[in-house]
């Protein structure tokens, strides 16, 4: 696999249902540490992909925020209405990093840093500029004001203190109580699903939201209550980390309702790219050479047609 670290240029490219580049996004996401779900609600997900030898960097995938988080809601200041006014410019990054080998070069900083670029935010806006929200009806001007996320087990080294100077960063707002669902795994979750469709109905009260489950963690609530099962099996004990990104300077002034309109930051992935090379890349790839190493076989899922044979 040829890199050059000095020649590294990524490429945002937006995913789109039923492409090969949606299939190249889901194998990707299967190798990540825990369970990644497809997302829900609204969706963008892109391939950071290298311009140098169209190989593949990392992943972004941005989804719905979850409506109470309490370290993101203590962070923002929220009250209730202000939450349910304007939770909708929030979006909720549930994968983010790079694939092998380019992670050893640390770019999982570099996708990180790429979710909150100028060319993010505008496909947002480009997207869902001028819908109208299922529940209230008001029409949306399609500005996206911050982006949260989750470590994947506890403290993470690559969020840690990472943001571009006077630009985004991203901010530790506390952590989560270590609920979840990934605890409920071979095929133990599929069941759950069966027998709370079965047996249970879902929460939602306006045809408009759907006719199914909203999301994992309300089918496994279901299920459990039905079979009157302990609801603190929800309570696997991982506490993950709570970040926010901030994608303007008045962020949370603007999400509490007091302000109206949004002062951008404008990092553009060009622009990121080039902060990230001379901070990250270029001292990490004269430290560690691993990634010179790299065998693409070594991410095969299933055997190649001769070795089935």
């Amino acid at each position: 696999m040829d890199i050059d670290p000095e020649a590294i240029q990524p490429e945002l490219r937006l995913v789109t249902s039923g492409s090969s580049d949606e299939l190249l996004f889901r194998y990707a996401r299967l190798h990540w540490s825990i369970p990644v779900s497809a997302g829900y609600g609204r969706r963008l997900r892109f391939l950071v992909v290298d311009r140098q030898n169209n190989c593949l960097i990392g992943i972004i995938g941005l989804g719905d925020p979850v409506i109470r988080l309490g370290a993101r809601d203590q962070w923002v200041g929220w009250d209730r209405d202000s939450l349910h006014q304007r939770l909708r410019h929030v979006m909720d990054a549930f994968v983010l990093g790079a694939v092998p080998p380019y992670n050893d070069l640390l770019c999982g900083k570099l996708v990180a840093m790429l979710a909150a670029s100028t060319e993010v935010r505008t496909a947002f806006k480009e997207r869902y500029s001028g819908s109208a929200s299922l529940i209230s009806g008001r029409p949306f001007n399609g500005e996206l004001a911050l982006i949260t996320t989750l470590s994947a087990l506890g403290r993470s080294s690559m969020y840690n203190r990472l943001g571009l100077p006077g630009g985004p960063r991203f901010i530790s707002a506390g952590e989560t109580l270590g609920s979840g669902e990934f605890q409920f795994s071979n095929g133990v979750y599929a069941e759950l699903l069966e027998y709370a469709r079965q047996h249970g109905s879902p929460s939602a009260k306006n045809s408009a939201w759907g006719v199914g489950f909203r999301n994992r963690r309300e089918v496994v609530r279901t299920a459990l209550k039905l079979l009157d099962l302990n609801p603190d099996l929800m309570y696997h004990g991982v506490r993950r980390s709570v970040y926010c990104v901030p994608l303007a300077s008045n962020t949370r002034e603007f999400l509490r309702g007091e302000q109206d309109t949004l002062d951008f930051w404008t990092r553009n992935a060009e622009e990121i790219t080039g902060w990230f090379r001379d901070r990250w890349l270029l001292p990490r790839a004269a430290r560690i050479t691993r990634w010179r190493d790299f065998d693409p076989e070594s991410l095969r899922l299933w055997p190649s047609e001769g070795e089935r044979s």
